[in-house]
């Protein structure tokens, strides 16, 4: 659903070139569901506005939805669906009357697009005559998905469609987009929710300064982390730093006051043998945790800082091509 090769933008800011995305080469194939994660500034909108047609690249190409991006940009987004940060309808409209315009745009007819329209609203649980300006914050995204997947796209990119969400709305939204997956939709999704991206992506590209730094499932990436991270607090650090030194695998300790850290692979397995030679040395334990490794570790594994440290944005700015 997405061939990209060599994808690139540069921003003139303040006569200075800022590289934005840096040959990025992207594989999605057809049904997946495809996270793409990173700090501000990292590329991520600017790599979504490119694949969608609304920012042309400096340099690459691609081919979404098996449309050339380049030559073909009107058969792109005929095939595509686009949900940006923003929200996208009216406020002063009626919400059916949002959604059977957003049909007739893309060339359905009347009915057609009044019978999709109808489907959706019941789908997605939305109130059909009620101002888009009265919905809450988790209608309004539902109601933009909506909007997005009413023409029935091969490929839905959704741009961080979650933000600024309650957690019963966040949790909500992720439901319909397993559902959309399910029923066949290919989606290419960004967030900043290490959680969102670990819940709902079969796959996940992390990009960093305008490239592409790692990719893989969320298992599989995590697992490049060296381990599980296991704390021991207790009344004898030294000798439980000891005791955790000797089993083997083991590697980045650290002890501050009573607090033992270290990383292992499989700490769950691993942790009642530990427990066992503890007690045997002599070193009370008063708490212990064993932490899998999250994505927000892979990042800061990858790049030597954590992935919710934000960075300033660069400018979005560009114009749709013909």
């Amino acid at each position: 659903m997405i061939k990209a090769r060599g994808l690139a933008r540069q921003f003139k800011v303040r006569g200075h070139t800022i590289d934005a995305v840096q040959g990025a080469d992207i594989d999605v194939s057809r049904g997946e569901l495809v996270g793409f994660l990173g700090p501000n500034g990292a590329g991520k909108s600017t790599t979504l506005r490119m694949l969608t047609t609304l920012l042309r690249p400096t340099a690459g190409e691609a081919v979404v939805a098996g449309c050339d991006l380049l030559t073909d940009p009107a058969g792109v987004r005929k095939r595509i669906g686009y949900v940006a940060q923003g929200h996208g309808a009216g406020d002063d409209q009626r919400l059916i009357d949002e959604l059977v315009l957003q049909g007739q745009l893309y060339g359905l007819a009347g009915n057609e697009s009044r019978r999709r329209a109808a489907t959706l609203i019941e789908k997605f649980d939305l109130p059909a005559d009620r101002l888009v300006g009265k919905l809450s914050g988790g209608q309004k995204r539902r109601l933009d998905i909506a909007m997005g997947v009413l023409h029935d796209p091969e490929l839905l990119f959704l741009d961080e469609p979650s933000t600024g969400l309650d957690p019963q709305s966040r949790s909500n939204l992720w439901e319909h987009i397993r559902a959309l997956r399910a029923a066949g939709t290919t989606v290419f999704l960004t967030t900043h929710y290490l959680d969102e991206a670990d819940a709902l992506c079969d796959r996940i590209l992390v990009v960093d300064h305008g490239r592409i730094v790692a990719e893989g499932s969320p298992d599989a990436l995590k697992g490049q982390v060296a381990g599980d991270l296991i704390t021991l607090s207790t009344d004898a650090p030294s000798q439980a730093a000891t005791v955790a030194k000797n089993l083997t695998g083991a590697q980045e300790f650290h002890v501050d006051g009573d607090t033992v850290r270290f990383r292992i692979s499989h700490g769950d397995t691993v942790l009642p043998g530990l427990l066992r030679d503890l007690d045997q040395a002599g070193a009370h334990l008063l708490a212990v945790q064993v932490q899998r490794p999250t994505l927000d570790d892979v990042f800061l594994t990858l790049t030597g800082r954590s992935l919710r440290e934000a960075e300033s944005a660069l400018p979005q700015g560009g114009f749709p091509y013909a």
